[in-house]
């Protein structure tokens, strides 16, 4: 076992100094979902900023309880007519989260890549529990590539041109997943990559958290009480990795943090795709904790996960640009 960096150390005291969500009444943690992250200097170290280069806009898309609040991150370069579109689930247990947590990988990979992002605001449990989040990024996902072209990631009159991908880490993670599931089971929007970073896929147990250093096993009860309630956790809308089928979905990269008590969901989640069939690339990151691509200024290993994302983003999603007129092919 890789050895803790002693940052990390430092940043998961400073976590558990906050208190574990598995002490909070209902009303606590709607009140703390009411606390918005502030943009300074140090908030920007730790979780990243929006990189230079992106141009940024808020807005709303249709869905099943109302509008959703989406943020949507385009490279302010021009260039391909066609561009990717990505749609990003924050993590956060379905419970914490906001549209600030994707500013910084959302906007690296619409610079990298060259993408469109789309990183959707969907309601939080205990407020709005299972299924909610679901049906909002399913819903999320089917405004996008119906809006592709107005959004940038299409060519007018040619929206097909467009490659569709998913990205979440944790709870987002899960979301991804099952969103790819749906987007399967319902035909469509047709999606060609998925990026499931430390993702929980099984939320029929709740593993033991004795390496954790950032989410510890109470925490893991309280998000999974205050999502699911009274819903079956063995629903594949809740834990992908029990879906009766597993093929027919996109190609993934899997990330998984040696520290971390969901390891093994995502180990179990890239064994179920590669038995189905599906190409997967999972990666281990050593000495990493729970939730390190949250937390570029403090775990070293954020930024060479961030850049296998786009790599593998670009190779899965950038279609090139046909040659001009008169150009060799």
């Amino acid at each position: 076992m890789a050895p803790i960096d002693r940052r990390v150390r430092v940043w998961a005291w400073l976590v558990q100094r906050q208190g574990s969500v598995g002490t909070k009444s209902d009303a606590d943690v709607i009140a703390m979902q009411s606390r918005r992250m502030p943009s300074n200097g140090f908030t920007n170290r730790m979780f990243g900023a929006i990189v230079p280069g992106t141009e940024v806009r808020d807005r709303t898309a249709a869905g099943p309880g109302g509008d959703i609040p989406v943020r949507v991150y385009r490279p302010a370069a021009a260039g391909r007519s066609a561009r990717p579109l990505v749609l990003y689930f924050h993590g956060g247990g379905f419970v914490f989260g906001d549209l600030r947590m994707g500013d910084w990988m959302c906007s690296s990979v619409a610079v990298t890549v060259g993408a469109v992002v789309v990183s959707v605001d969907y309601r939080l449990a205990p407020t709005h529990p299972f299924p909610a989040a679901v049906d909002d990024c399913y819903a999320a996902l089917t405004w996008a590539a119906a809006n592709a072209v107005e959004l940038g990631a299409a060519a007018a009159g040619d929206p097909s041109a467009t490659r569709i991908g998913v990205m979440g880490e944790s709870a987002g993670g899960n979301l991804s997943a099952v969103t790819c599931l749906l987007a399967r089971d319902r035909g469509g929007p047709k999606i060609s990559h998925q990026a499931l970073l430390y993702p929980a896929t099984d939320m029929t147990r709740v593993p033991a958290a004795a390496r954790s250093l950032i989410i510890s096993e109470p925490d893991m009860l309280a998000f999974r009480r205050l999502y699911l309630g009274e819903a079956d956790p063995a629903d594949p809308r809740a834990s992908p990795l029990l879906a009766v089928d597993h093929s027919g979905l996109p190609p993934a990269l899997i990330q998984v943090a040696e520290h971390d008590p969901l390891r093994q969901d995502g180990v179990r989640y890239a064994a179920a795709l590669r038995s189905a069939g599906v190409p997967v690339r999972l990666t281990e990151y050593v000495g990493m904790p729970h939730g390190y691509l949250n937390f570029p200024g403090v775990c070293r290993s954020a930024r060479q996960a961030m850049a296998e994302i786009c790599a593998e983003q670009a190779a899965a999603l950038v279609v090139p640009n046909p040659p001009a007129a008169g150009q060799a092919a």
